[in-house]
């Protein structure tokens, strides 16, 4: 074996007996050493057959006590600490396996168990930290050690030396005295250590006890006392009287506890400021009275007394505050207290006193009043016209003495002098009579006495209400006429005198006497007044009020008059005139009031221009209203309001229709009116004819003057109306170029006349040149152009712009889209040129040709610095001098359009040959579902159809009026638009370029406003239909001529049946 031994004695090896070998063992004894702790015990084997010996160690855990414990003081004088401060104290205790247990304990009793070990150095430590206390003093503080094989606990202590102060200082005894008298105090400190030695202080100045002592204190200190007696001065009150602990060990600290010094003494003198002795106050007046004294201790309690009785603010405080009792104040040496009055009565002739102590001082008020009180003595209560009244006027007190008189409501009353009474407040009393004679006019009457003081220029009244019982008497102010209006309200009001009031009001009517308790529409209000409601024009009459109390009756009449709102009795709709008469228009109504200027007209109309009366004289007498017209024209045909207001609510309106009467008149279109369509007999078109009349037009048709048979199944014709607007349309079959290519005449006629147009219907052709073209804007590089277009030839139509450079070689084109545009802006211009326009209509059989001068027009830009806008359509007159540069652009069409004609050519004709071939065939279909159909849809979308086979009117509303150039072939009408898409004005819109005589509106105001329910319905409800026709929804239309037959009857006064029950009850 190899390491420490401590007394080993190897053994030899013994056998086993379980086994066939032999096992050598090794049992070593060591007595192991604190050092010996941690060290490895290694035991070697060694054999030959081994090339190295076999090892095996182990650690040696060695248990062991550890060392004593040390404290670790702070500072140099061990045990000594002083009171309040923080003690930081550590414990140490080295060496031990396992490391010490460390615990502090005071005077035996454990305070921390926290304790802390390093491992590495077997060091153990607990830190204790305490506030010391004085209490603490002659603590011993000890730490102990041990660890679970120390066979006692190890241990170090110390002993705490406290040093603390006196905790407080105390004196005792009184530090009040009066002037020139011993005071005797004491002053004892709390416990110390180490003592402290007590002084006294006067202010500045230090006084020697007489006598001092010190027993001892708590936790090993010392009590000091000190005795002090000496005489006070006045001079010495209010000083500061100290005592003072000091002692050498508490340099930076001082302890003292003073004293006030309170050395009492009387006031020296006493007197009262305010007014003069024997000045006149008046009641009311303010006053001040102020008590002073000088000196003093304690301040001196200033009394104020008035005539020996203490003077005390009222509890709880009055308003206005009569007296005010101020507090004590002091200014210096002088005290004093204030006493503030508002005079009265009572305080005349008054002592009043301050007192202080002994001393007192007091000054006398003289207060002049007005009467205290001013009585009224009667010797009757109940009173009756003609009995006679005394009464008497008693003035209770004044000063000086008062004046008394009587009055009347404001008349001076003749009155006797009664003697002279005493009075209190060392005032005068006065006492004056007057007799009167009653009447009920005198009843309410006031009756004042007044007492008036010619020095205080004020005056006292009391009156005296009479109380004359006579019978009813209606006043002057009594209402005779009562205006109520129709189903509202009416009180008729009662002006009665009477006294006592009257027991009962009777009202009577018609000779039917009302309900005390009142009915259906009917109550007697407690005033007597009569309150009625629901009122008719059958409650209007006289009324009679009859009266009475225990004195006797009195009976009145009262008129109500009811005012109800107008209603129309009589209105004539429609009313008729011919063109240029004269016609009334009038309006009867049945109201109360009729008022004169209680009717008004209007007319009603979209256009503001529409609505002007100012040609129509108004014409109004008693219960009739006139708008009287002369020389009736169109545009006063229409819709009119009949407003009657007499100021009742509601107004009444009554509408009534003008009709003006005239002539057709028929659209002329130029130039003449065409229609294309294909003549192979297989195709049909459709003629429009519109004209306006009031009556109602018929129409009538002939082809190149022979009248037309509409029984040829080959021809159908749809009349429409509109208000003055009239349109047939007469529908053409199978037509046939040698047939049909004709002129047809349509005639309109009513009882005023008739007039005519003709409509030409030729072959599919080229358009037409489109006319009327003109320049709407320019700019220096673009120009805006507009134009008409013309007659399409029956077939789908395009415009082309060709246009040139004046002086510049060949032109260029512009296509226009959309192809029905009339509109449109050419661009690519330059500034300050000269150009020529010209624009083509084609369709598939060619274009219009350059012939038609109102399809070209000279323009000329505008250079930049020329404003742009309205077109200069004046020619210029001369070339522009100088050279002119060529445009690139139009230099690059013209030869790309060179190089292109020369490479078609060859095959031009051949294009040509197959299109008017394939055109031949496709014409019928073209006709038939081409856009001019459109053109027809819109034309009558807005129409509806009404009445029978024979006579077919509707309302039509069209889209425009230029020249109508349609093909058409069957005829097949659409369902209208929504109410919200239909324009009525849109078929007028250009009447005035078309110089017609007549206002595009007419009658469309009152239809549009007024029309009979189910009159926006599909309008060819009633078309008849062939076999082959598409099937119509059958609705029936009312007649729009009858929608102002229901006014008469809509005016007719609401009957009684029409109210609830209880309101249609008589009053009586």
């Amino acid at each position: 074996m190899r390491g420490p031994r401590r007394n080993s004695s190897p053994q030899r090896p013994q056998p086993d007996d379980d086994s066939d070998s032999r096992t050598p063992t090794s049992h070593p004894r060591v007595t192991p050493q604190s050092s010996d702790n941690g060290q490895l015990l290694v035991c070697e084997g060694s054999s030959p057959a081994l090339d190295t010996p076999i090892r095996v160690s182990v650690t040696m855990n060695v248990l062991f006590p550890p060392g004593p414990p040390v404290i670790e003081w702070p500072g140099l004088d061990e045990g000594h600490v002083r009171a309040g401060q923080s003690l930081e104290l550590l414990c140490v205790a080295r060496g031990g396996n396992p490391p010490a247990t460390l615990q502090w304990l005071k005077n035996g009793q454990p305070m921390s168990t926290a304790w802390g070990t390093e491992h590495a150095e077997a060091v153990a430590r607990s830190m204790l930290v305490m506030v010391v206390r004085p209490e603490d003093h002659g603590a011993r503080l000890s730490c102990e050690a041990h660890n679970s094989v120390s066979t006692g606990i190890q241990e170090r202590g110390v002993t705490l030396q406290v040093t603390f102060p006196p905790s407080a200082i105390t004196i005792l005894g009184s530090a009040s005295q009066s002037e020139n008298k011993n005071v005797t105090l004491s002053c004892i400190s709390k416990s110390s250590r180490p003592r402290v030695l007590l002084r006294w202080w006067l202010g500045w100045r230090q006084l020697v006890p007489t006598e001092e002592m010190v027993v001892d204190g708590l936790h090993g200190g010392h009590i000091s006392m000190s005795n002090l007696t000496f005489l006070v001065r006045r001079e010495d009150n209010g000083l500061t009287l100290t005592c003072e602990a000091f002692s050498e060990a508490f340099t930076k600290e001082t302890f003292k506890k003073s004293l006030t010094l309170n050395v009492k003494y009387p006031a020296q003198k006493l007197w009262i400021e305010g007014p003069p002795e024997g000045q006149r106050l008046r009641a009311g007046t303010r006053v001040r009275l102020v008590c002073l004294a000088i000196g003093g201790n304690p301040e001196p309690s200033l009394t104020w007394l008035k005539d020996s009785r203490t003077v005390t603010e009222p509890r709880p405080p009055q308003e206005p505050r009569r007296v005010q009792l101020g507090s004590l104040e002091k200014s210096g040496s002088t005290f004093s207290r204030e006493l503030i009055l508002i005079t009265g009565p009572s305080d005349n002739q008054a002592k009043f006193t301050c007192k202080a102590g002994q001393l007192s001082a007091s000054t006398q008020l003289v207060v002049q009043f007005p009467p205290t009180n001013v009585t009224i003595l009667a010797n009757a209560t109940a009173l009756r016209p003609g009995d006679a009244l005394n009464l008497t006027c008693i003035s209770v007190s004044s000063n000086p003495p008062v004046n008394l008189s009587w009055d009347k409501e404001g008349e001076r009353l003749e009155s006797v002098a009664t003697p002279p009474r005493s009075a209190p407040f060392k005032g005068s009393a006065a006492a004056r009579s007057v007799l009167l004679r009653m009447s009920s006019r005198d009843h309410g009457h006031r009756v004042t006495c007044q007492a008036h003081s010619p020095e205080l220029r004020e005056t006292m009244s009391a009156f005296y209400r009479l109380n004359v019982l006579y019978p009813p008497e209606f006043l002057g102010e009594q209402v005779l006429v009562v205006t109520a209006v129709e189903q509202g309200e009416a009180l008729l009001p009662v002006s009665v005198s009477a006294n006592p009031a009257p027991e009962a009001f009777n009202w009577t009517f018609r000779g039917y006497r009302l309900s005390p308790a009142g009915g259906p529409r009917h109550r007697i209000l407690s005033g007597g007044a009569l309150q009625l409601w629901n009122v008719t024009r059958a409650d209007d009459g006289l009324y009679q009020l009859h009266c009475q109390n225990s004195e006797g009756t009195a009976e009145t009449l009262v008129r109500l008059d009811v005012h109800y709102a107008p209603t129309i009795r009589a209105l004539q709709d429609p009313t008729e005139v011919n063109i240029g008469g004269s016609v009334d228009i009038v309006c009867t109504v049945d109201a109360n009031p009729i008022l004169p200027e209680m009717f008004s007209w209007e007319r009603l109309g979209e256009e503001e221009e529409d609505q002007s009366l100012d040609d129509m004289e108004k014409i109004s007498k008693g219960s009739t209203g006139r708008l009287r017209i002369h020389h009736a024209k169109l545009a006063q045909a229409g819709a009119y309001q009949c407003i009657v207001d007499n100021g009742v609510a509601p107004p009444a309106r009554g509408l009534v229709r003008l009709v003006v009467r005239f002539a057709p008149q028929v659209e002329h279109p130029t130039p003449l009116n065409k229609v294309a369509a294909a003549g192979d007999s297989t195709s049909s078109a459709t003629l429009h004819c519109r004209a306006r009349g009031v009556p109602n037009i018929v129409f009538t048709w002939a082809k190149n003057g022979v009248p037309l048979d509409l029984e040829d199944p080959r021809y159908t014709e749809h009349t429409y109306h509109q208000g003055g607007v009239h349109s047939s349309l007469l529908t053409i079959a199978n037509v046939s170029a040698a047939q049909d290519y004709a002129l047809f005449t349509c005639t309109a006629t009513n009882p005023l006349g008739s007039d005519h147009t003709n409509i030409q219907l030729v072959s599919i052709s080229r358009p037409d040149p489109p006319t009327g073209l003109k320049v709407v804007s320019m700019t220096p590089y673009s120009v805006g152009l507009e134009w008409k277009p013309g007659f399409d030839g029956g077939l789908p139509q395009k415009f082309q712009i060709r246009y040139e450079a004046l002086g510049t070689p060949g032109f260029l084109y512009m296509d226009v889209l959309p192809p029905d545009a009339t509109t449109f802006t050419l661009t690519g211009l330059q500034p300050s040129t000269r150009y020529r326009v010209w624009l083509l209509a084609s369709n598939a059989l060619g274009d219009s040709g350059l012939t038609d001068k109102g399809s070209q027009i000279p323009i000329t830009t505008p250079g930049l610095d020329e404003p742009s806008g309205e077109p200069d359509y004046q020619l210029p007159t001369e070339q522009p001098v100088g050279p002119s540069g060529l445009p690139l652009l139009p230099v690059l069409f013209a030869v790309g359009g060179l190089l292109l004609l020369s490479n078609i050519s060859c095959v031009g004709g051949f294009l040509w040959q197959r299109r008017l071939r394939r055109l031949a065939e496709g014409i019928s279909e073209k006709t038939e579902t081409g856009s001019e159909e459109d053109r027809v849809r819109n034309e009558y979308e807005d129409s509806r159809w009404t009445g029978d086979q024979d006579t077919r009117s509707s309302t039509v509303s069209t889209t425009d009026v230029e020249p109508y150039y349609h093909s058409m072939k069957n005829f097949s009408p659409q369902l209208p638009p929504t109410l919200e898409e239909m324009s009525y004005l849109r078929g007028f819109t250009h009447i005035e370029e078309e110089n017609m005589a007549f206002p595009g509106h007419l009658y469309d105001e009152v239809e549009r406003l007024y029309a009979p329910p189910g009159a926006w319905g599909p309008i060819y409800d009633e078309v008849p239909m062939g076999p082959s026709d598409p099937s119509w929804p059958e609705e029936t239309y009312e007649d729009t001529r009858r929608i102002y037959d229901r006014v008469a009857g809509n005016l007719d006064p609401v009957e009684t049946d029409s109210l609830p029950f209880e309101l249609r009850g008589h009053l009586v």
